[in-house]
């Protein structure tokens, strides 16, 4: 049995507390009173989170889930877990068709083992106009044999497939994929508006990724699927993906998007590549070098941004520093994303798993729990 105590952070509260473990479940969740000489309100009480969903991520401690070997998968996701991420899908990128077959089938593995919560394909089924950091030599139209192949290499672990929304054939894809219980987003697009907008009223479609980046800016005479994805979310049918790390969209954006959109509507992602967590240098996200410079990623061929180099506590306590409401936030990075792929969100409720992480007040990560076991003690750098 373990008793923490200090400031609670959930989707739906924000204040003194009391959490009480006990096995691998949260037995009892007391919010107190800071007047009632419970000895909680102080500024260097920890601040208690549930365990962060992501599930945008290629992988981080100098491995990745897209290198092919089942050690680098197994130390990216060690790592983000150690650094409060307790749900993670594993993203695999554009790359040839036997690569993409072996690594889907190698991430299943670890989501038998309980590592990984799911898998995202991000690839092969998306723009070239848009590919960003994908490789343009493998993209493909939407093939439905090679979808199939694919989703049945992940044995039911596939969580999220995403498509570009102006290929022949995504809609097709998007039901495919549903069909397979996984979800279709939008993303890597150059798309019109009534093509996106198309898409993503389709009930196989419910999340976009990484809104803005990946795809053109939003222009009042041409909203393209930047327009399509914000009309969609405010509408309640699907939520949008940010990268809320400084680099791929600036603080302003994110803030409007909260505010637009709410708390609900919105996913928090890292997009993190081999690099997070490591200093600058060579890398590498699939099939293509990497290059970070000051903490941001791009390809070594151009100057695309080629993945997020942060954690996804790094973002939480990026956020709230700015202002946003902590509890908002911790709900981007905690119920929405689950929600969106299907999956339990940790949310310090009675009778939920003991996933949880306790932080300072900058929302630094010192300890993270996950089915009731610490999995880091001491402070993580």
């Amino acid at each position: 049995m373990t008793v923490l105590r200090g400031r609670l952070v959930t989707p739906t509260y924000d204040g003194p507390g009391e959490v009480l473990v006990e096995d691998d479940r949260i037995a009892a969740v007391t919010h107190l009173d800071p007047g009632d000489g419970s000895g909680t309100g102080a500024s260097d009480d920890p601040v208690i989170l549930p365990g962060l969903v992501d599930v945008h991520c290629h992988g981080g401690g100098g491995a990745a889930f897209t290198s092919g070997s089942v050690e680098e998968a197994r130390t990216a996701a060690t790592h983000h877990l150690r650094h409060g991420t307790t749900t993670l899908l594993g993203s695999l990128v554009t790359d040839a068709p036997d690569r993409m077959l072996h690594g889907v089938a190698l991430l299943a593995d670890l989501v038998d083992e309980g590592l990984l919560a799911g898998i995202h394909l991000e690839g092969p089924f998306l723009s070239p106009e848009r590919c960003g950091a994908q490789d343009p030599r493998h993209l493909l139209a939407p093939d439905a044999t090679l979808a199939a192949r694919l989703l049945e290499a992940g044995r039911g672990h596939v969580r999220v497939v995403t498509i570009a929304a102006e290929l022949p054939g995504a809609a097709e894809l998007a039901a495919q994929v549903a069909a397979a219980g996984a979800v279709a987003a939008l993303g890597h697009t150059a798309a019109p508006f009534p093509a996106a907008r198309e898409l993503l009223r389709s009930p196989a479609t419910a999340l976009v990724t990484h809104l803005f980046n990946g795809m053109p800016g939003l222009h009042h005479r041409d909203p393209g699927p930047v327009g399509a994805a914000l009309a969609a979310a405010r509408a309640g049918d699907a939520v949008v993906e940010l990268i809320a790390d400084g680099v791929h969209l600036s603080d302003d954006t994110v803030t409007t998007v909260f505010a637009l959109l709410g708390a609900d509507a919105i996913v928090l992602v890292t997009d993190a590549m081999a690099a997070a967590g490591m200093p600058d240098g060579r890398y590498r996200l699939g099939p293509q070098e990497v290059v970070v410079a000051d903490g941001v990623a791009t390809l070594a061929r151009n100057d695309s941004l080629a993945g997020g180099t942060t954690r996804l506590v790094d973002v939480v306590g990026r956020l709230a520093r700015l202002g946003l409401p902590a509890s908002e936030v911790v709900r981007a990075a905690t119920d929405s994303p689950a929600r969106a792929v299907g999956l339990e969100a940790p949310s310090l409720r009675v009778g939920d798993r003991a996933d949880l992480v306790v932080a300072d007040r900058d929302l630094r990560p010192h300890q993270v729990m996950k089915a009731g076991r610490w999995v880091a003690d001491g402070p993580i750098d």
